[in-house]
Parts: structure tokens; sequence; C-alpha cells
């Protein structure tokens, strides 16, 4: 009989609470596609529910920052790099958060859930376009998985569209699968940027930073709004406030502290992103409970099935191909955050 290493035991521990915070992560992010389809669906502006949830997001963000080492040398880097900042928080945040919040309004919250988990191709499909170095290899095994997660996104829809999608179903998928890749993108740039900056910031300092530099455009978009659609309602401020503290805070502090405590396990650090898989469990069971939606069926659910088997290949397939490169680790921990 082989005993494990003593040594491996810690080690075990550490991936297994990971994985645990990952899946709690997984939920509050869950919440994101929950409560804009019920803000949507009840009468509100999706308009409202993405631009409250950047604005109650940065305050909230600043009470958490104290606990995380504070500013640091983020106003540094903001006077220095600001134009860095301004573009790719503007990519990552309001060129993801309009179409996706957008989109909740063609379907169940499971609906665009699902098609989001395209996110996980974008990495793959963006890094010979972003990077100049080893990171810049099209990795084929995992383009391969891409397909089965695309091939189930489709079955999504169309097992919801009864077999025949509209041209505002088509819309609706295109919607979220620009969200899906402006997500990373914008993680990813501003991540390069702070590869070659002097000044040191750490993760929940580079999301406040981002959420700092993202106002500018939403305090622009809350104004034509404001004209064109009028003051939100106290509902659709406590939905999007609850959207802002979940999704914006408590899960993204609770993903990075799963990535933080395997950064050195490329294997157990692909497992925690796999945990994603789970939103769309998450997001079925809650919509189903919580606002009376449709279990998906069918096709739907072979999609959905597919997108969760294609999701945990993608992190068991990363996490080999992470083994022992830096860099490939420092992307894996890279596209998480509000």
């Amino acid at each position: 009989m082989i005993l494990p290493d003593a040594t491996d035991l810690p080690m075990r521990r550490s991936a297994f609470a990971a994985v645990g915070l990952a899946l709690c992560a997984a939920l509050f992010f869950t919440m994101t596609y929950v409560l804009n389809r019920s803000l949507v669906s009840g009468g509100g502006h999706w308009a409202w529910a993405v631009i409250l949830r950047y604005l109650i997001t940065l305050p909230l963000l600043a009470l958490a920052l104290p606990w995380r080492g504070g500013l640091g040398e983020l106003p540094r880097e903001l006077r220095a790099h600001p134009r860095a900042w301004l573009v790719w928080s503007s990519v990552g945040f309001v060129l993801f958060g309009i179409p996706l919040t957008w989109a909740a309004g063609s379907g169940p919250a499971w609906l665009v859930a699902g098609s989001f988990q395209t996110t996980v191709l974008a990495g793959p499909l963006l890094a010979p376009l972003i990077y100049r170095d080893a990171r810049r290899r099209l990795a084929w095994p995992t383009l391969a998985i891409g397909a089965l997660i695309v091939a189930g996104v489709f079955a999504l829809q169309w097992g919801h569209a009864h077999g025949k999608l509209s041209a505002g179903d088509w819309l609706a998928v295109g919607a979220v699968v620009l969200s899906a890749f402006a997500y990373p993108l914008g993680n990813r740039m501003l991540l390069l940027h702070l590869e070659t900056s002097a000044q040191r910031v750490n993760a929940l300092q580079r999301v406040f930073g981002m959420t700092l530099c993202s106002w500018p455009l939403w305090l622009l978009i809350a104004l034509a709004t404001l004209c064109t659609v009028g003051w939100p309602s106290w509902r659709e401020v406590l939905l999007a406030g609850g959207v802002a503290l979940s999704s914006g805070v408590i899960a993204t502090v609770l993903f990075f502290a799963a990535t933080d405590r395997v950064r050195t396990q490329p294997t157990a650090l692909a497992a925690v992103e796999a945990m994603q898989a789970a939103e769309l469990l998450f997001t079925t069971v809650l919509g189903a409970a919580l606002l009376g939606e449709a279990w998906p069926h069918g096709w739907a659910l072979l999609g959905a099935l597919a997108i969760i088997v294609g999701i945990a290949l993608f992190g068991w397939v990363s996490g080999r191909e992470a083994a022992g490169d830096d860099e490939a680790v420092r992307a894996l921990r890279g596209d998480r955050s509000a």
C-alpha cells in the first residue's frame, strides 16, 4: 500500500477549499442572470439594470478595499496610464455589460447564462491577436472542446425556440457572444499592460480601477437613459444593487480568493475555472424557483449538458497544458472580475 506524501495533503485540502470557494462564487455570479431577468420581466428597463449595477459597485468595492491593501499604487498607475485604463475598462465592463443585460429580455435566465459560457473560448481565440510571446499559439485541443460548447449553445437556443430561431433570437445570441468576448478582452489587455507597468496592482485594486474608469461612460449613458426613459424605480435600484453586491463584490472576492489558494497548482486552478459551469445549473434552479421559468427540456436540455461537459473538459485540458508554464497559469487566473 502506497501512502500519500504528507506534503501533498495540505495542497489537496487547499485545492478542495478553492473549488468550494469557486462554487460559492459561481452561485453569486448566477444572480446577475436571475436578477437581470427579474428586473426586465417585471417591467424595468434593461439600461438602468446595467448602469445602476456599475454605479453601485464602485462604493461597495471601496468598502472592501481596506481589507485587501487599500488603494496601494493604483492612483499612481491611473495617473501614469489613463488611456489604457479608460479604453480597456470600457471594453471589459461597458461593452460587456450592455449587450448581456439587453439580452435578458430574450428568454429565461438559463438561456442567457448558457450562451455566455462561450466566454471560455474567448481566451484561446483572442490569444494570437493580443500576445506576442509563447501565449499567442492556438490551443487546438481547447478549441475542439470549444466546438462542443458552441454546439451546446446552439442546441440550447434551438430547443428554447422550438426549432424556429427568429431574427430577434439570433440578435440576442450575437449580443451575448459579443459580451462573452468583450469581458476577457478588456481584462486580458489590461493585465498585459500591467505586466510592463512599474506599479503593482492586486486583483481587487484592478477591479476597483476598472470600475472607476468605466464611470465616465456609464454617467453619459445614464444621462441619455434619463432623457429617453425617465428615472429608475426603487425596484430597479434594489435589483441592480443586488447584482452589484452579489456579482460585483461577493462573487469577485470569492473567486480571487479561490485562485489565490491554488495559484501555483495549474490543474487545481483550471478546476476552479471550470466551476463556472455550475452557473448554468444554479441559474436553471433559481430561475425555476424564483421566477417560475420552465426547465430546459429536449434539445435545450441536451445543449445545457453539452455546455457543462465541455467546460469541465476545458478545465481539465487547460490544467494539463498550464502545468509548468507560468504564463499559462497567469492566463487562467485573469478572466474574472466585476
